[in-house]
């Protein structure tokens, strides 16, 4: 009888330290993400350093594991930890038992940031080689480009995938001079002037731009500063006059904020949070505006027929993206046909703002992360953990948590990769949109009408990752590579 219930009270407090131990694991994983504060955290700083002499003897007492398919994540944890001083061996043996992986696993993380730093020095490098020389070959870098540009390049390469900069290197400074007069002369001309020299349609547009202008990334602060939303009126009010076939549409005031917040990025450092407009002289926000205006006229160029009277060009594209659905995944077009939902209901704004508020992060998120950022050092410095998973942790996070300081930073890769593409954006984005719908296939054929048209019109972007936006990517191109250059395939 003793030994039985010795027995169950050996196993009832297995149970319960496997259950802290998991927990307090998901927790720490939890923090990386930046996606939960934990109500407490007891931990105790080592009493000695830790240094490498004596990590294989003591390391088996404070090992941790976490599974295979957390090492290609940013992992989940759930709970604290309890004060490990006072550990007795048995809870030692225990803990050595149900942790013997972590080494191993620790090591292959830590290999696989360090081989990712080194393919970025490697981009590094080959961006800087492109840009050198005297004349820029497009083709080279638009294949650089394609998978993303290092933050401190974007102005200059964004610049001369538009064609907006020559490739000639001697030739730039000269260019850009004479395009930032030329906007400027476009302002005094058309923005410039009194009312009553105004037509009733040009003062109705510039009513219609004052009014978006404050809805324009409402929840970034930097944005709602009054000399932002001028030079914003400035430039979208001078395209319209200079583009009377479309004129002003709801939507462009969203396109002009990758280039703004890329070329301010040039004057102002750290994060969008704490830029302020005045700490910029007036001749380089002229500068700026004359960037965006031409940047942002560049890229419609090709797909202006989507700004014209009903949106041909936007009609057109939804239609060939609800066929590649139908083609591609389809259980998921015959549930949405059958729940009575048209892909104009959601995808019209996927066209016109180029996915922008979908991808963007929310910055309340950022808020959290930078708020409990000292609190994630504290809690690392003092974990008991190997040297070499303490950095292999250190660096997640700090990859994680740079990817949240910037509301845009997804933003900008995925507009690396418009830019790259070309003239060959409008066929592109079909497909890009349709592996950004597919991404979430299973959830959608959960959902009925009323639930589609709340989701897809207000998707979750607080949990968007970089890895999630490269399988979207991989995958449209892809899809476009087997697709677009057969369309027979696509017939229903």
């Amino acid at each position: 009888m003793n030994n039985n219930s010795h027995g169950e009270e050996h196993q009832r407090e297995k149970e319960s330290l496997d259950s802290r131990f998991n927990q307090t694991l998901r927790n720490v994983q939890g923090l990386l993400k930046g996606r939960s504060i934990p109500g407490k955290v007891l931990l105790t700083r080592r009493p000695d350093p830790l240094d490498n002499s004596g990590l294989e003897e003591r390391s088996p007492s404070y090992q941790r594991s976490f599974s295979q398919n957390d090492a290609g994540t940013i992992y989940d944890m759930d709970k604290s930890m309890e004060n490990t001083n006072n550990s007795d061996s048995n809870t030692t043996n225990k803990l050595r038992s149900s942790t013997s992986n972590i080494e191993n696993n620790a090591k292959e993380v830590h290999k696989s940031v360090m081989d990712a730093r080194a393919t970025d020095s490697v981009r590094v490098t080959k961006f800087t080689r492109e840009l050198s020389g005297q004349m820029v070959i497009l083709e080279r870098l638009r294949e650089l480009a394609w998978s993303g540009v290092p933050p401190y390049m974007h102005p200059n390469i964004w610049r001369l995938l538009l064609g907006y900069a020559p490739p000639n290197s001697d030739r730039k400074e000269g260019v850009l001079r004479r395009k930032r007069l030329e906007y400027l002369n476009c302002v005094a001309q058309f923005y410039d002037i009194p009312d009553t020299q105004q037509s009733d349609d040009e003062i109705n547009m510039l009513l219609q731009i004052a009014v978006d202008c404050p809805r324009t990334v409402p929840d970034v602060a930097f944005f709602q500063q009054a000399p932002v939303q001028k030079s914003l009126e400035r430039i979208l009010y001078t395209w319209a006059i200079r583009h009377p076939a479309s004129g002003y549409v709801q939507g462009l005031n969203d396109l002009v904020t990758p280039f703004l917040v890329v070329f301010l990025s040039e004057y102002l450092e750290g994060s969008i949070d704490s830029w302020s407009i005045s700490d910029i002289s007036s001749e380089n926000i002229s500068n700026i505006e004359a960037d965006c205006y031409w940047c942002l006229s560049k890229l419609l160029d090709g797909m202006q027929d989507r700004y014209t009277f009903a949106q041909q060009g936007i009609q057109r594209l939804v239609f060939k993206l609800k066929e590649l659905v139908r083609r591609i995944d389809e259980p998921v077009s015959r549930h949405m046909e059958e729940q009575g939902l048209e892909f104009v209901q959601f995808a019209f704004r996927w066209f016109s703002c180029l996915l922008i508020r979908e991808v963007r992060f929310n910055p309340t998120i950022t808020c959290i992360c930078l708020n409990i950022l000292p609190f994630k050092f504290c809690l690392i410095d003092k974990l008991v953990l190997p040297s070499i998973f303490l950095v292999a942790l250190l660096d997640l996070f700090i990859c994680s948590f740079f990817c949240l300081i910037d509301p845009f930073h997804l933003v900008t890769h995925l507009w690396d990769t418009y830019l790259a593409e070309g003239d060959a954006l409008p066929d592109f984005l079909v497909y890009m949109f349709a592996s950004f719908l597919l991404t979430r296939s299973d959830k959608l054929q959960k959902l009925d009408f009323q639930e589609l048209v709340m989701f897809l019109q207000h998707l979750p972007t607080h949990n968007r990752t970089y890895q999630e936006l490269e399988m979207v990517l991989s995958r449209a191109y892809l899809w476009h590579s087997l697709f677009n250059s057969s369309p027979n395939h696509l017939a229903s």
